[in-house]
């Protein structure tokens, strides 16, 4: 597929000739006829990606400038299979504020301003900073207003807001049984591992008990949850 702009792992594992765990996880998961929602779209890679096996595609990107650029490569496809959402997606309704470097524009961070140190790592020129006015919507909300289409996957990397965005599709989780896959943020190895803990306890009270490390490919639960501290989680409902 054509694209303009963006990293992303499909010219990488065709440059170097070998895939990460993350690229043969996607090779190798069916997406034939499904419905996938992709919260966190960016530039379009997974996107352009799931719009060529699945049967619809719905893509949230609330950063102006990325989004211009994820509908530019959607129609330089000519994809007619994609939604395109304009929100940030969270626990509730509501409105803020987007902080992003422009170097890094898909590592924004709502509320707070860039940490000083965090933006000097990601921004060593100096370029100001970017601030943007963002609507935030819940997944739940979204999709019983909007009439999309339940789920059948959803991938959720959004700079570490994604345990809001699950509570914020609690009841879509629970009527639809999605599978989710997930990536992990945090400025510290301490903050991912607090943050991955809780993401895991809500999956299981959610019914989430298939819980799969993609880099490792360990069965994660609350006692070893540490270990997907850095990575990505694929989640399936287990019926009891």
């Amino acid at each position: 597929m054509k694209r303009r702009g963006g990293l992303g792992w499909v010219p990488a594992w065709i440059a170097r000739g070998a895939q990460t765990k993350e690229e043969m996880f996607w090779r190798d998961l069916p997406l034939n006829g499904l419905k996938v929602y992709d919260v966190g779209a960016f530039h379009g890679i997974l996107t352009l990606f799931f719009a060529s096996h699945a049967a619809q595609v719905i893509a949230y990107e609330p950063n102006n400038a990325n989004r211009a650029r994820l509908l530019e490569n959607i129609g330089l496809n000519h994809i007619a299979n994609v939604r395109v959402r304009k929100f940030g997606i969270g626990f509730q309704h509501g409105s803020g504020t987007l902080h992003y470097t422009p170097g890094m524009a898909g590592g924004g961070t709502l509320g707070a301003a860039l940490d000083p140190a965090l933006d000097a790592i990601l921004n060593p020129a100096s370029v100001a900073p970017i601030s943007q006015q963002v609507e935030i919507t819940t997944l739940d909300r979204d999709i019983a207003t909007c009439g999309l289409p339940a789920p059948d996957l959803i991938k959720i990397d959004i700079e570490g807001w994604e345990l809001e965005a699950l509570r914020g599709a609690r009841a879509t989780l629970d009527a639809h049984h999605p599978a989710l896959f997930l990536e992990m943020h945090g400025e510290t190895m301490r903050e991912k591992k607090r943050k991955v803990a809780e993401i895991v306890a809500f999956l299981c009270d959610a019914g989430y008990l298939s819980i799969l490390h993609v880099e490792t490919g360990l069965a994660i639960g609350a006692a070893n949850a540490d270990v997907a501290a850095e990575g990505h989680l694929y989640c399936r409902y287990t019926p009891k």
